[in-house]
This record gives C-alpha cells, structure tokens and sequence, in this order.
C-alpha cells in the first residue's frame, strides 16, 4: 500500500478489510466455525447498533416497522451500501441493495450474508417476538443484487427459506454460556485446590457446542445436586470419566474426595480387596488393616470406570453397599457405614449382558437411576474445532511448540475422518502431527489409518464388524500363544479375568480348545 491510498484509508474501509481477513483466518476451522463465529460477532454487534439507535433517537420502547426500516437501512447505508425499501407490511419487509459494504472480496466469502441475516433477524425478533430473514438474491453469490425479506409473522414466514430468530434465540445461548461457564468454574477450583497437592496437570474442560453435548451439560445441572447414581455409557475415549467429576464439581460433595477407578484394570483376584478393602488374616501377606477406595470416598463420589468388568462377588458387595449403605472389609467382620456417590461407567451394552447372566439385574437397576449417553466424536462435528485448537494449546505447553493452527487441508482431514478413538485418538494423532510441525501451522495430519469413503449409513455397522473382527482375531492368537490360560491371556490384555471371560463369551470361543492334550 502506498503512503497516499494510507492516506486516503477510513475506518470503515479499515472494518471491511478487517473482517474480510477475520473471515479469511477462521475458514481453516471449517464453514461451520466460520457461520458460528459471524453469528456471533453479529448478534453482539446487533445489540450495540440497535442501542446506539434508541440513545440518538431517544426510543425507549419496542421499535415500531418504520422505526426498525430506519435502523436497518441506515446502518447498511452507512458503512457503503445503496440499500433502499422494496416493500413493506405488517408481516414483512423487503429490502434491496446494488453495492454490498464490503466490496467485491465479498464474492470469496458469501457467508458474510449470514452477518446481516442475524443483525436484521436479531434486532426484529427482540422488538417483534419473531423473525426469519429470507436472502434471495446476494451480490456474494453473483446475482448482481441482494433481495432480502424479514418476515415478522411465523404463518406469513411458512414455506419460505431462511434462517428464524426468536428472543428466546437469544436467552437461549447466554444461558448456555452461563452454565457452560459454571460448571467449568466448577471443575477448575478443584482442579486447583488438588495441583497443589499432587503434579500439574492440564485443568479440565468440557467441549460443548454441538447440541448432543449441550444436552449433557443441562443433564449435568440437573442431577448433580441429587443424589442419585448415575451410569455413563459411552464408546471408549469419549470422556465419561471429565463428566463424572463434572458431576462431582457441580454436586454438594465437591468439597470431599472425587476417586476414579477403572475396574477392568483391577486383577479379579484384587478387586474386592481394592473396592471394599481388607483386614489381618484375610490372605497371605495381608496387612493389619487396609481401606480400600469405598472408605477413602468418604462422603465424595467413586466412579467405577468398566464397571461391567466387575467380579460375581464384587456385583454382590457393590449391590449391598448401594441398597444399605454399608460394608465388611475383606476378612473383616465389622460392618462399616458409608456415605458416598456412585457413579458407574461402560462401553459394554450392560442389558445384553444382564440377558446373557453376566451382570445382574438387581444392580444394573441400582447403578441406572439416571443414565447419561456421551456421543462418539463423530457425532460432534460442531465441537471438532475448539477441540483441535484446545489439545495443540496443551500440546504446545508440553513440547515447547508454537503451533498456532493446522490448515484447511488439515481440517478437512480431522472433519472426514471417523475417530473410532474418539477424543483420546484426536489426542494421540494431533500430537504425532504437532512432535513433526515446523512453523506456526499444522499442514499435515500423521494418520496412520485412511478408512475407506463409506456411506454414512453404513460406517457404524462396518465399524463395529471391523472392531469385533479384531478382537476375536487378537483372542484366539492369545489363547493360542498361552495354550488357553486366561490369566495370561488377562495379563497381555491389561484387564481382569473375569473381561476375558466376557469376551470369549461374546465371541463363542472356549479357552479349552486351546490347551494342550497331552
């Protein structure tokens, strides 16, 4: 630029380049980023237009229709645009424009429509309870005009395209945002209260903006203040452990101890003694007396992580414990009170195995007073940005890096590829990627599989054939290489005995076929 076009430089002229390059940047995290990010900036924006408006008019009351075409008018015309009124009643209005504000380069990013949609949708539906703004015709996609009508009728609005906006829009999304907020304040005091004590490490956080996952955290408002169990199903590397102790933040118990276990990894010669502890006498080498998690729980919450993984014996003594809030210690004849909260999670299908025999029925009810379904990653496309970005901010503390980004390629990658990892993949990947990246921007995303393109109805059921396929691959080679010892099949696994069992069940495989006949 030379120093005379400086010269010639307006602050307007400066907010349209502005925002062209704002669009420019977030279109790396994808389209819908980018729409998120201009409704956004536009509702916002919105409100600061509409009161500089009442404070120059000294309008106090809801704006009348010739009032609001004065707003929406001026403000276009204002900043460069030739917008004129078309038609106008009391359902709806038509406005058109010959000269978009922002220039030609709008043509490279037609979502910047979306930017006066929720201004003119917004400021209409605060004044007249409801609106829908129908763009049908925009300079952005080359018609050579723009046409936009702001229907203030829901009958009148029906049939026609476009995008709605309520008041209750509005209040919506700050309400989400305040609970979004509490409930991280939440988790993060703790986490604070408890890096003081032990090793730091990252303080939690909740990506919800995906409506599956907005869901949970109303769920989460609403039964961590009671106290009932909880069952949290979800694909493994989900994250069901992060919303129990979001449970636990937000529950009356937030001060006492938050203790996570996963059963699965738990030998099943140890796991009672683990859950309910042991006393002198109780087997070789026992010591005098030793508390096991319940008692170290003490008015907290315990999160039994593969509870499905459970002993026959450990069912029955986690079932005694829910039902009358007590328990005897391995070897021990005293019967001890405790008050805690239980909260159970899994990637099994617990009434499939409550059918088959291998959970019981009486406890599952007990453990499924209130059950959260977390969904898998590929059910979250919403969240995927804030993700990415979230991990290589942590990444980048831990490796001494200074990633700032990962490029279109790179997001198109992330948003096509399935995630049967979950959010721990997406982990795992972005930080084999980020240990290779030179420079600011991640350009290239180190996956080691590339899924053949599917059609969306058939991944699951493909995925899931795929999965079991391996599985029982994995199992009879073990059992084949330890001559059926399940034990040593329990070991390589890195789960309990009684998991194998479950497995070898699931699969119709008989560990004796594959020991020795001599």
């Amino acid at each position: 630029m030379t120093q005379s076009s400086l010269t010639e430089l307006t602050p307007v002229f400066f907010l349209q380049t502005f925002i062209l390059e704002l669009m420019h940047a977030s279109e790396q995290q994808g389209q819908k980023h980018c729409e998120e990010l201009l409704e956004h900036i536009a509702k916002t924006a919105g409100c600061f237009f509409e009161e500089t408006y009442r404070t120059d008019t000294k309008k106090t009351a809801k704006l009348d229709l010739n009032s609001y075409i004065e707003l929406i008018l001026g403000l276009k015309n204002n900043i460069g645009g030739k917008f004129t009124l078309v038609a106008s009643d009391s359902d709806c209005i038509t406005v058109s424009n010959s000269c978009c504000p922002f220039g030609e380069g709008v043509a490279n990013f037609p979502e910047l429509c979306r930017m006066t949609s929720s201004v003119f949708g917004g400021i209409a539906a605060r004044n007249f309870g409801y609106a829908k703004v129908e763009i049908k015709q925009s300079i952005a996609r080359r018609d050579g005009k723009c046409e936009v009508c702001i229907y203030t009728n829901a009958k009148t609005a029906a049939g026609h395209n476009g995008t709605e906006y309520t008041d209750a829009d509005s209040q919506a999304i700050q309400d989400m945002t305040d609970l979004h907020s509490r409930i991280e304040e939440s988790m993060q005091q703790i986490w604070f209260q408890q890096s003081k004590k032990t090793k730091k490490r990252p303080p939690p956080t909740i990506v919800a903006k995906s409506p599956s996952m907005q869901k949970i955290l109303h769920a989460i408002e609403v039964i961590a203040p009671t106290t009932a169990t909880v069952l949290i199903q979800g694909q493994t590397g989900v994250g069901k452990e992060l919303i129990a102790r979001a449970i636990h933040a937000m529950s009356d118990r937030c001060q006492k101890p938050f203790i996570p276990i996963n059963c699965g990894a738990i030998p099943e010669s140890l796991i009672e003694s683990a859950l309910f502890g042991h006393e002198k006498g109780a087997f070789t080498g026992a010591i005098e007396v030793h508390q096991g998690y319940f008692e170290r729980a003490e008015g907290g919450t315990l999160f039994l992580d593969e509870v499905d993984s459970l002993s026959p014996a450990a069912q029955t003594r986690l079932l005694r414990v829910i039902q009358e809030g007590e328990l005897e210690r391995v070897g021990g004849k005293q019967i001890l009170s405790v008050d805690l909260r239980i909260i159970s999670a899994t990637n099994q299908n617990l009434e499939a195995l409550v059918t088959q025999g291998m959970f019981r029925h009486d406890l599952y009810y007990r453990i499924n007073v209130v059950r959260l379904n977390i969904p898998p990653l590929s059910e979250r496309h919403e969240d995927l940005p804030f993700l990415v970005q979230l991990i290589i901010q942590r990444l980048n503390q831990k490796h001494h890096k200074n990633v700032l980004s990962v490029s279109r390629k790179v997001m198109h990658k992330i948003r096509n590829y399935p995630w049967p990892g979950n959010v721990r993949e997406l982990e795992n990947v972005l930080e084999r990627s980020l240990l290779f990246t030179k420079g600011e921007e991640m350009t290239d995303l180190d996956l080691e599989l590339q899924p053949k393109l599917l059609h969306p109805d058939d991944w699951k059921d493909v995925k899931e054939q795929s999965i079991a396929a391996i599985e029982k691959t994995f199992l009879e080679t073990t059992l084949k290489q330890h001559q059926g010892n399940i034990k040593k099949v329990a070991e390589v696994m890195g789960i309990s005995s009684r998991a194998v069992y479950l497995k070898l069940k699931k699969n119709r495989l008989n560990p004796g076929d594959f020991r020795s006949k001599d």
